[in-house]
């Protein structure tokens, strides 16, 4: 049976997640900031597909936080359900649900919430203007910031070690994520034909060979993380990698 503490973090967890949405959904409103929302803003950053694109002062910017936040809260609130149901009907009766809950956070929350962290902060310290542009101080608070590239790191960190998760077979995993980051470079392809304008600044001082580089190169990469966290799982776990179905 789940601990109720694990419950109550789960909980506090999803209700952060579901805040950071709505606050950002709220900043979309303000007519004050209509270019900075604009265009679905919120909904095209790796970062609220973890919250925002937009124009300002004349060149492309992005109020970040985005498919990961989005990611992040289906991901506990999945999680509160699989907490809930094991309470009230035990392990035997949600297995679907635990299988979900598990391979949603191995091929996506964790690997994603770890490369934004990384390659935000990275690029951050290198030259912020490839991904952040000092504007947006004045548009995001410095808060809001750390709460979608800086907070996701330690909070993944947390559910690694706080429980178990069954992950599948290398190349199932590594077939998602591979779908998954396939799915979003081609979203933000579309929305650079659509606007005429990178989601991030640094796309924009890239040839085609350099683009076609640094999406294979950020493919390895989040490929890598997702190993890490197997690493990760069965150092603290043990071996919890799902039985491969015996052929008849």
């Amino acid at each position: 049976m789940t601990k109720t503490s694990t419950c109550i973090y789960h909980f506090l967890v999803l209700s952060w997640y579901t805040f950071l949405n709505y606050y950002i959904s709220q900043e979309g409103k303000d007519k004050g900031k209509p270019k900075i929302f604009a265009n679905g803003a919120r909904w095209k950053y790796l970062t609220l597909l973890n919250l925002l694109k937009s124009r300002t002062a004349g060149f492309g910017i992005y109020q970040p936080g985005s498919f990961r936040q989005l990611l992040q809260t289906v991901f506990y609130g999945v999680t509160c359900l699989d907490d809930v149901l094991k309470r009230i009907k035990g392990r035997k009766d949600i297995k679907f649900l635990t299988a979900f809950r598990d391979l949603l956070f191995t091929t996506l929350a964790f690997p994603v919430s770890t490369f934004v962290f990384l390659a935000f902060w990275i690029l951050f310290l290198y030259n912020r203007d490839l991904i952040y542009p000092k504007v947006l101080d004045t548009v995001i608070p410095a808060w809001l910031n750390h709460a979608m590239h800086t907070f996701i790191f330690p909070i993944t960190l947390v559910e690694v070690i706080l429980r178990p998760h069954s992950y599948p077979s290398k190349k199932t995993g590594l077939t998602l994520l591979a779908a998954a980051n396939i799915t979003y470079t081609i979203r933000i392809l579309w929305l650079y034909f659509e606007t005429g304008t990178w989601v991030y600044p640094m796309f924009a001082k890239l040839s085609l060979v350099g683009l076609a580089a640094f999406f294979s190169l950020g493919h390895i990469f989040i490929a890598s993380i997702y190993l890490l966290g197997e690493k990760l799982n069965h150092w603290k776990w043990g071996d919890m990698r799902q039985p491969r179905k015996k052929r008849k």
